[in-house]
């Protein structure tokens, strides 16, 4: 039976099981990724060039992680390959996003 001396008790398990389980799997990511298919054709060109964005408590956000400001960094006006690279800590408390281009 439900009573109303167990609802206090119950919502701060409630909301710490909810914590747990968004949390699962992401207190720590820090991974590379190619945005390029044909990976086995590449040429990278002699240029690098990157641009990163970043966010805090999923509620401040600065930056531009876009390809095209990547390739302004690095001088680049053709781009041969690019990769992306991901990092956070607790999911959303710190992510940053970078991208690095490669070209001519």
């Amino acid at each position: 039976m439900w009573t109303h001396h167990r609802f206090p008790r119950l919502v701060p398990a409630a909301l710490l099981s909810l914590v747990v389980a968004s949390l699962s799997g992401c207190l720590f990511m820090d991974v590379k990724l190619p945005l390029d298919q044909d990976l086995d054709r590449t040429q990278l060109g002699s240029k690098r060039g990157e641009s990163q964005a970043q966010s805090v408590l999923g509620l401040v956000a600065w930056g531009d992680a876009g390809t095209q400001a990547a390739a302004r960094d690095g001088g680049i006006t053709e781009i041969r390959h690019a990769d992306q690279e991901r990092f956070a800590i607790l999911g959303f408390v710190y992510a940053r996003y970078r991208t690095i281009v490669y070209g001519e």
